[in-house]
């Protein structure tokens, strides 16, 4: 239990219920007194929201030019609906591999490159890092013992 930060639940309830005629088996989970911990709100800079924001209107504007719905072209990226919404608004908490196959499938290009430069710069810079040490440690400060 601690291993996933419930260390202080007290009660677990189970609750089976159907709807639309398939079971689900939900736990409910009480803690001793105590609020679940809250999510950390993150902060994003103003170039990184701008960022998004345009890439996911780029989206959208490939969408609509292609004539599509947002449910057939979540369809086929194979996410939900409200994902999708989610991209086009530029929401940066969206999972970066579904926006970059949504935009794949309505032709938002991600890089100036075609596929075969984009393969070229990419074992180039997969180059360069085997040439660099795999970490970076900062440098431990000496010790001023001589008192």
């Amino acid at each position: 239990m601690e291993k996933f930060g419930l260390e202080k639940m007290i009660n677990i309830h189970y609750l089976w219920f159907t709807e639309r005629s398939l079971s689900y088996f939900m736990v409910y989970m009480r803690t001793k007194g105590e609020a679940m911990p809250k999510p950390i709100k993150r902060t994003y800079s103003r170039y990184c929201r701008d960022a998004a924001a345009l890439f996911g209107a780029l989206i959208r504007e490939a969408r609509n030019k292609r004539k599509l719905t947002a449910q057939e072209l979540a369809d086929r990226a194979g996410i939900s609906r409200g994902l999708l919404q989610r991209i086009e608004k530029g929401n940066l908490k969206c999972e970066i591999g579904a926006v970059f196959e949504v935009a794949t499938i309505v032709g938002v290009k991600l890089f100036d490159a075609d596929e075969s430069t984009l393969t070229k710069y990419l074992l180039q810079t997969k180059e360069k890092l085997a040439l660099l040490p795999k970490s970076v440690r900062k440098k431990s400060k000496a010790v001023r013992d001589d008192f």
